[in-house]
């Protein structure tokens, strides 16, 4: 009796584990907009190129992992856009960690299965000859009037 109630509760244990594989997955989707649209774009992780969209709004499927992700695009007439895509964690990892515990996020973190990215991803483009806007500087407060 205490074998088939030790093999139930391991079988539940396993069952839970590794929530984030069943539900999240491990790859995703990213899905890349661009102002104006009909850009290529390169997605790229620790310099490697991953996936490619090659016009504009379009998707491309990705594993997903810790690690960020550069997406490149390009197109006649504009300047190189760039877009940090961060790797971020999957909603179902902290239902994981407190049904699987351990286990469970243990299996989800080395299958990538744990994180996620942004999408939509959005892009714009600045025409060549045009100046990239500098961010909005403070407001610099008015200098205090001398002592005397």
């Amino acid at each position: 009796m205490h074998i088939r109630l030790a093999l139930a509760a391991t079988l539940a244990i396993f069952s839970l584990s590794a929530c984030s594989s069943i539900i999240e997955g491990t790859s995703q989707e990213i899905a890349v907009n661009t102002t104006p649209a009909g850009a290529s774009c390169a997605l790229e992780r620790e310099g490697a190129v991953i996936a490619r969209v090659s016009q504009t709004p379009a998707s491309a499927t990705v594993k997903k992992t810790k690690h960020d992700i550069t997406i490149r695009c390009t197109k006649d007439g504009f300047q190189e856009a760039t877009f940090l895509d961060k790797s971020g964690t999957a909603g179902a990892t902290v239902g994981n960690i407190l049904a699987g515990g351990g286990i469970g996020w243990a299996i989800d973190s080395a299958s990538g299965a744990d994180n996620k990215y942004d999408s939509p991803v959005n892009v714009t483009l600045v025409p060549v000859g045009t100046a990239v806007p500098a961010p909005a500087a403070a407001p610099v407060a008015p200098a205090a009037p001398a002592a005397k």
